[in-house]
Formats: structure tokens, C-alpha cells, sequence
């Protein structure tokens, strides 16, 4: 296991980089712990891949370090920092069995056959292919050579970090549950450090420990599930955690209140006079629908999902979203919205304000 130093990171994939525009991954300094289990989290293009690539050594970066531990491995091959990689489609030797591709590792490693024929039975169980060890896998389905692929991954202890770059994009939904959950279990039981590439915000919430959420080739937050889904950092985070995302409104922000189109929306905390873009954000579960207090909106559809319901609006002229918690009536009468000050938050130029307590 090892802790995992990034230092004055950059990477181009052009050969002469004139601006940060020009780089796929923007300067990073970040410190992530060892032992611990990040997700790297955003929509296509934004550097996730870029940076795992960096990290298992496949990418030398343009700029800066990479350590492990106290060892700067900048520059080291992918076989000197002991990791293992999952990739996102499934890379197995069809002419082994699924038992010779789990034990391949450890084989390599002079590990000896009693504890390699432990290993392999306890990781086929964990990945379900107890039954299946003595097939080859030649014949075996995408999905079934992922799971080997994953095994092969988790079958070393020693390890200094786990790396899976969408590693579930080929398994069916019920096992990508029972997948995720095993991989917490190995995280749990080994204290390996764990860095999980995806776009997909269930996986990398139920993951990880701490969610990576990365926008344009830049880190924009590190945080919690908790964290990123109360105080999203920037708007980004904001729109892609939570279903539906972050309702985010232009507004004047004075003081404790901001103003939508003159109409005052009230703030938790107090703000000193801004320029620039001024933006609040407020989480659907954080407004509610009213008779009385709060501000005019314009019900245009409600969408009923199960445990609660989905109210779509106009408010000033922007779409935002309301969560109806379920059996809460919705009559006529409720066309107003009010908002929990205290979960109201401010951006300037999409970043988070803190502010002053009230």
C-alpha cells in the first residue's frame, strides 16, 4: 500500500503545449492517503483516464511527480511500482483456464502452490466463478472475462495500489452490484489503496471513501459523498451528483439574501459585495412546494418515481427541480417554492463562496 503524491502535475498530448487549454490534465497538488479508496468521477474527456494512466506508469506526464510513499516514480516503468490495473474490456489469456489466469500473478511472483491455490479459491468465490475455475477461458462470456479480469487484480496482497478504470462498463447490472460490494469487502479486509475510474456517480459513490470529481482536465473537488452532495465546490459537482442535479440559478447577492429577477431569496450566511458570475445553488431535496410563503412557480410536470416525485418548474424563467417527498399532496393551490436558507449556496464563476455565519 502506498500514499500517492501528486506534484505539480500536467499532461499535453500535444508535444508543445502554448496554454493550459492545450493540456488534457491541468496542474494538479494533491496528497490521497494510504489505504484509502477514491473514485475518479466525471463525463468523458475530462482526464480521469489521463491520470490512472499516469499513476500505473503507461503515461510519463508533461510536468511534475508522481510519488509513492517517500519514492518519486515519475519516471519509473509500470512493472517496478507494483500496482495492479483493471482496464475497462476484459484482458485474460483465452488459452489458460480461469484458475491459471488468477494464479498468473502470484506464479510470477514465486509465490508457493499451497498459498496460490488458497488465493485463487477464496477470489473465485469472491468473484463467482468458484464453479468455473477449471474451464478455459476461451468460450467464456464478456461479462464472465471481466470478472476474471478483476480477479487477476485482487488475487495480490502486497500490492501499493489497485487501479480500475471503469472496470464494470461490460457486467450486467446485478453483478456490477454484487462486483462493487466485494470490492469494498477486499478494501476492508486488506487496506489496499484503491483509485475506481468512472462516470457513473452510483458506482463511485458507493465506492469510494472519498469521490475525485474531476471537470475540463482539473480536480474540482475531493470530498465525501456527504460533502459533494451538500457543498458541491463548483457547479459541475453540483449538476452531476444527486438525480436530478443541483438547481442552479443567476441571482445578485447581497448580504443574507439574493435576488432573483428583484424578488429576495433569503441566504444562511452573509456575502460581501461580489463582480463576476453570481449563481445560487440549491439541492431539489432542499425546496419544497407552498400555498403561502416563498417565491411564484410554474408547476410544468411531475414525474412519480417511486419513493418520492419529481416536480418540473419555471422559476424567473429558469427550469429547476422540486422533490415532493411521497405521499405529500400536491394541490392547486401550491404554486409557490421556498428554500432552506441554510442549504442555499452562492457561486462566483462557478466556485463556492462560503461566506459569514449569520
Amino acid at each position: 500500500m502506498a500514499k500517492i503524491t501528486l506534484d505539480n502535475l500536467a499532461h499535453s498530448y500535444l508535444p508543445n503545449p502554448g496554454g493550459e487549454d492545450d493540456y488534457a490534465l491541468k496542474e494538479l497538488n494533491h496528497v490521497w492517503g494510504d489505504g484509502e479508496a477514491y473514485a475518479l468521477l466525471g463525463s468523458s474527456g475530462c482526464g480521469k483516464s489521463t491520470l490512472l494512466n499516469i499513476i500505473s506508469g503507461l503515461l510519463h506526464p508533461s510536468q511534475g511527480r508522481i510519488l509513492f510513499g517517500d519514492r518519486d516514480v515519475t519516471h519509473a516503468p509500470t512493472a517496478e511500482r507494483n500496482i495492479a490495473q483493471v482496464f475497462q474490456f476484459p484482458v485474460v489469456y483465452d488459452t489458460m483456464t480461469v484458475r491459471e489466469n488468477l494464479a498468473f500473478p502470484l506464479k510470477n511472483r514465486g509465490h508457493d502452490a499451497a498459498y496460490i491455490a488458497s488465493r485463487v479459491q477464496e477470489i473465485g468465490r469472491m468473484i463467482g466463478m468458484e464453479a468455473e475455475l477449471g474451464r478455459k477461458a476461451r468460450g467464456l462470456t464478456a461479462d464472465a472475462k471481466q470478472k476474471i479480469s478483476l480477479g487477476r487484480g485482487m488475487v495480490r496482497e502486497d500490492v501499493n495500489a489497485l487501479l480500475f478504470d471503469e472496470p464494470l462498463t461490460v457486467i450486467d447490472p446485478h453483478m456490477k452490484w454484487e462486483l462493487r460490494t466485494q470490492l469494498k469487502s477486499l478494501h476492508h479486509q486488506f487496506g489496499h489503496t484503491m483509485i475506481y475510474v468512472t462516470h457513473d456517480q452510483t458506482e463511485a459513490l458507493t465506492f469510494a471513501d472519498k469521490v475525485v470529481v474531476m471537470y475540463d482536465g482539473r480536480v474540482v473537488q475531493i470530498g465525501t459523498p456527504q460533502e459533494l452532495f451538500e457543498t458541491p465546490a463548483h457547479t459541475f459537482v453540483g449538476y452531476f451528483i444527486g438525480s436530478p442535479g443541483m438547481n442552479v440559478i443567476s441571482a445578485k447577492v447581497e448580504g443574507n439574501a439574493a435576488y432573483v429577477d428583484g424578488a429576495s431569496v433569503p441566504l444562511g450566511r452573509g456575502y460581501a459585495p461580489m463582480d463576476g458570475k453570481l449563481e445560487i445553488g440549491v439541492r431539489p431535496e432542499f425546496a419544497r412546494l407552498t400555498a403561502g410563503e416563498g417565491l411564484p412557480v410554474k408547476i410544468t410536470r411531475v414525474e412519480d418515481v417511486g419513493r418520492h416525485r419529481i416536480v418540473r418548474a419555471k422559476f424567473f424563467g429558469t427550469d429547476i427541480n422540486i422533490i415532493a417527498p411521497e405521499g405529500e399532496s400536491i394541490g392547486p393551490d401550491m404554486t409557490r417554492v421556498a428554500f432552506d436558507p441554510a442549504r442555499v449556496n452562492v457561486y462566483r464563476d462557478d466556485w463556492l463562496v462560503e461566506g459569514e455565519a449569520a
